[in-house]
């Protein structure tokens, strides 16, 4: 094991400058010590990383190419860091409520369910599942109908104009949204349709579903834009129509792609706070039947927390915290189902073209 370390240690010795390394090595110590100092609330914490900033601009202009790979690796190294420190500290803060209810905080659909000793994260679970396959059915189909058009249908001048709009709605903030579904959308409902409150997992999952378009239409364009001209013109070479070119050869091609798209989009439908925050009834219960999607009821996990983590504390504040944790190993999950799709179709297609 020595002789092996020893062996890559030389290795890297012939293959860098000694002041590049140098510099890789009081840049490391910097960067330790700014840390120790901050996480002792120290006034000093200035001065090591004025002394990190002064070692680059000197790696820069002496070593550029090591100081940029250095710095390549610690933002790999922070990213992984902050994401770690942060799934470590939203579990700890969840782990009293899951002491305090056990099975129940995800199991229990007996009412009481939320207040008081007992907080169940049953009927914001069901809410936040009906709420993205709403927003799934309206996006998934309209997001690749239009990424097709743009890819496939529409001329160079068309799609100059109309993919920037598109994407522009992606910029649009999502309380933007949520204002619009409240006062339009909502009230519509309310007025018109006589549902029996303002606001209902339908028209939530409908206005997510529209945000979640951009995202859907960009990403499966530019995967469709990636199938080779020749297999298009192979398929109408033999004498296939535009359409069954489109259904047998592109998107088959592309599907990875696609999927990534789709999967992208019900991300952004499980973890839309505001647009929903302002829409939805906040009531902590299940449909009667659990299918009324037009029902008075409605509480998703990203709404109860937005809604009421300002007056939490003790195992309520938990409880939310515990939410937090349900909707990262959801997000968690659709990652590496979506690996496994896009690897799956490598395999069939023998790449990723």
């Amino acid at each position: 094991m020595l002789d092996v370390l020893s062996t890559r240690v030389t290795n890297y010795r012939t293959q860098h400058d000694d002041g590049a390394l140098a510099v890789w090595g009081l840049g490391a110590v910097s960067l330790l010590a700014a840390f120790v100092l901050f996480m002792n609330s120290s006034r000093w914490t200035v001065v090591p990383v004025v002394g990190f900033l002064a070692l680059v601009a000197v790696g820069w202009f002496a070593y550029q190419p090591e100081t940029a790979m250095g710095l390549t690796f610690l933002a790999t190294l922070a990213t992984v860091t902050v994401l770690g420190l942060i799934i470590a500290f939203t579990v700890r803060e969840a782990l009293p409520a899951m002491r305090a209810m056990g099975l129940d905080l995800l199991l229990r659909t007996e009412k009481p369910l939320w207040g008081g000793d007992t907080y169940s994260l049953t009927p914001m679970m069901f809410g936040t599942a009906l709420t993205t396959l709403i927003a799934t059915v309206v996006a998934a189909p309209l997001g690749i109908a239009g990424a097709l058009f743009l890819s496939e249908i529409a001329s160079d001048t068309v799609r100059e104009v109309v993919k920037p709009g598109v994407e522009l709605l992606a910029g649009i903030p999502s309380i933007t949204y949520g204002f619009v579904g409240f006062v339009i959308i909502n009230d519509f409902f309310y007025a018109k349709l006589r549902t029996p409150t303002i606001g209902n997992y339908f028209t939530v999952g409908a206005v997510i579903g529209v945000m979640a378009l951009p995202t859907i239409v960009t990403v499966a364009e530019d995967a469709l834009s990636t199938v080779p001209e020749s297999m298009k013109s192979g398929s109408l070479a033999i004498g296939s129509t535009d359409w069954q070119t489109m259904k047998s050869v592109t998107i088959p091609a592309a599907f990875s792609g696609v999927s990534a798209a789709v999967l992208l989009g019900v991300g952004r439908a499980i973890g839309e706070t505001m647009a929903a925050t302002v829409m939805i009834p906040h009531t902590k219960a299940f449909p009667d039947p659990l299918y009324d999607v037009f029902g008075g009821v409605g509480e998703t996990l990203t709404t109860v927390i937005a809604f009421e983590a300002g007056n939490a504390s003790g195992t309520h504040y938990s409880a939310l915290f515990a939410a937090g944790v349900v909707l990262f190993t959801t997000v968690f999950a659709l990652s590496v189902v979506s690996q496994y799709v896009e690897a799956r179709m490598e395999r069939k297609f023998g790449g990723s073209r």
